[in-house]
C-alpha cells in the first residue's frame, strides 16, 4: 500500500504552505485569501529514507451552501479516504474554533491515524499556546511553523512510523504526461473526470474553477500515463489578480513538463486567437499536439461541417498542419477515448527512432527524384541522413554545401519524412551539416 499523507483543516490555516515545504517545491498556489485551494493536489516527499505522497486539500467548511465549499468538502473526504495518515491543521493565531470541533468529529469516524498540527507557532511563546487543542480529543498536538519549518522534523519523525514500507521515490517517473489545455470553461475538468470515472476535479459553469494543475495517474484499457488538468489560459489583459496570475504560471509549467498537449477548443465558438497562442506555445516547446474540439453536440451539423471546421483550424494555424483533430462531446461521452488513443499514438510518434538504413533507403530516393535547387551555380549534394539522439525527432542531412539549402526545400524534406514515417502530431526538425 502507498504511503499517503493528507493535509486537511478549515480554510486559511496554512495547508498549502506546509504542502510546499514537505515536497520542497512551490507547487500549490498560496494566498491570504480564503479558499484558494479547491481540488486535491498531490506531491512527493521524503523523510529519513521513507518516501510518501502528500495530498493538499481545500478548506473544509461544514453546513455551507456555497457551490465551491460543498465540492471542496467532497474532495477533502476523498483525500481522507485515500490517506494512510491525516495531518489536521489548526491555527494558533485564531485558536480553537467551532469549525475545528466539527471537523474533528468527522476525522474520528475515519479510523485513520490523525495528527493535530498547530500551525503558525513562530515563537516558543506561541508554541505553548497549542495546549488548548488537546480539547479536540485527538491525542498529541504538534506545534509547527509551515512558514519557517520549525517543528516539522519532530512531526515527520512520528508520521513516518505509521508507514508500512519505504515507499516509492517518484511513482510518476518515466510515465508519459498528457496536459489538457485550453481557454477557461471549454470542458477540461469534465473531460478528466469522465476519463477517470470519478470527480477528480471540481466542475462548475463558472470560468476559472480550476486554479492549480491537477496531476492524476491514469491506468486503464492497457494505457498508463499522467493526466494533467490545468487552469484555463486567458489573455494577459484579462488576468485580474495574483491567484489567476499564478494559475496561468502553473498551466504553462504543466505544458512545459508534458509530453503531449491535448488542446481543447469550444465548438460553439470556433478557434480563437488564444487557442492559436496555446497551440503555438506547445509547438514552440516541441510537444506532441492533439486538438480536441469539444461541445460538438451543440453544433448544428451537415455532412460538410467537420471538414469546414477542420479547414478553418488549419488555415488559422498555417503552416502547422501535422496534428490530429478529434470532434468530441464530453457530456455525451462521444469520442473522448479516441482522443486519448490518439494522444498515446502521438506520444509514440514523438519518441520514435528511425534506423539510419531505413532513412537513407527512403529519403535518398526522394532527394534523387527532386534534388536541391542549384544556387549561384553551386549544386548541393546530400550524402546521407541520420536521426539525432534527442528527446524529440531531429534529422541531420549531411551535404557538401549546407548553407545553400533553401527553406522551401527544407519543408519538402520534412513533408517527405512525415509521409513515409508517420510523425502525426509531432513537431520535427531538419538540420543540415557539412560532410
Amino acid at each position: 500500500m502507498a504511503n499517503i499523507v493528507a493535509i486537511v483543516g478549515r480554510p486559511n490555516v496554512g495547508k498549502s504552505t506546509l504542502f510546499n515545504r514537505l515536497i520542497e517545491s512551490r507547487k500549490a498556489i498560496m494566498d491570504d485569501v480564503s479558499g484558494v485551494t479547491r481540488d486535491r493536489h498531490y506531491g512527493y516527499a521524503e523523510w529519513t529514507g521513507k518516501f510518501f505522497t502528500v495530498i493538499d486539500t481545500g478548506g473544509y467548511v461544514v453546513g455551507s451552501d456555497d457551490i465551491f465549499e460543498g465540492a471542496i468538502r467532497e474532495q477533502v473526504e476523498i483525500a481522507i479516504e485515500e490517506a494512510s495518515v491525516v495531518l489536521f491543521m489548526v491555527d494558533l493565531d485564531t485558536g480553537l474554533t467551532d469549525l475545528d470541533k466539527d471537523f474533528a468529529s468527522v476525522l474520528r469516524k475515519s479510523k485513520k491515524p490523525v495528527f493535530v498540527v498547530a500551525n503558525k507557532a513562530d515563537t516558543n511563546l506561541k508554541a505553548q499556546m497549542s495546549s488548548e487543542f488537546y480539547a479536540l480529543g485527538l491525542g498529541e498536538v504538534y506545534p509547527i511553523s509551515s512558514q519557517n519549518g520549525s517543528g516539522t522534523g519532530d512531526l515527520l519523525d512520528e508520521v513516518v512510523k505509521h508507514f508500512p514500507d519505504e515507499g516509492i521515490e517518484n511513482p510518476e517517473a518515466g510515465i508519459p504526461r498528457f496536459a489538457v489545455l485550453g481557454r477557461p470553461n471549454v470542458g477540461k475538468s469534465s473531460f478528466v473526470n469522465v476519463l477517470l470515472g470519478k470527480e477528480r476535479s471540481i466542475v462548475t459553469d463558472i470560468a476559472g474553477t480550476t486554479r492549480d494543475s491537477i496531476h492524476t495517474h491514469y491506468n486503464a484499457f492497457g494505457k498508463e500515463f499522467i493526466l494533467i488538468d490545468t487552469a484555463g489560459l486567458r489573455k494577459k489583459s484579462k488576468v485580474n489578480d495574483n491567484i489567476e496570475f499564478y494559475s496561468v504560471l502553473r498551466t504553462i509549467q504543466a505544458l512545459e513538463e508534458a509530453d503531449v498537449c491535448i488542446v481543447m477548443l469550444d465548438a460553439t465558438r470556433g478557434i480563437e486567437s488564444q487557442d492559436v497562442n496555446i497551440i503555438s506555445l506547445a509547438a514552440k516547446n516541441k510537444k506532441g499536439i492533439v486538438i480536441m474540439v469539444n461541445k460538438w453536440d451543440l453544433v448544428e451539423k451537415d455532412q460538410a461541417t467537420a471538414k469546414k471546421f477542420t479547414d478553418t483550424i488549419l488555415e488559422r494555424l498555417a503552416p502547422m498542419d501535422y496534428f490530429p483533430i478529434i470532434f468530441t462531446s464530453v457530456i455525451e461521452k462521444q469520442r473522448i477515448f479516441k482522443a486519448i488513443e490518439k494522444a498515446v499514438e502521438v506520444f509514440e510518434n514523438r519518441t520514435k527512432k528511425i534506423s539510419t538504413s531505413s532513412l537513407n533507403d527512403v529519403m535518398l530516393k526522394e532527394i534523387e527524384h527532386y534534388p536541391p535547387p542549384a544556387i549561384k551555380g553551386k549544386f548541393v549534394k546530400i550524402k546521407y541522413i541520420t536521426q539525432l539522439p534527442t528527446h524529440t525527432p531531429v534529422f541531420a542531412f549531411f551535404c557538401n554545401l549546407p548553407q545553400y539549402i533553401q527553406p522551401a526545400y527544407e519543408r519538402y524534406l520534412e513533408n517527405k519524412l512525415r509521409e513515409h514515417f508517420d510523425f502525426e502530431g509531432v513537431p520535427i526538425a531538419v538540420v543540415f551539416r557539412k560532410k
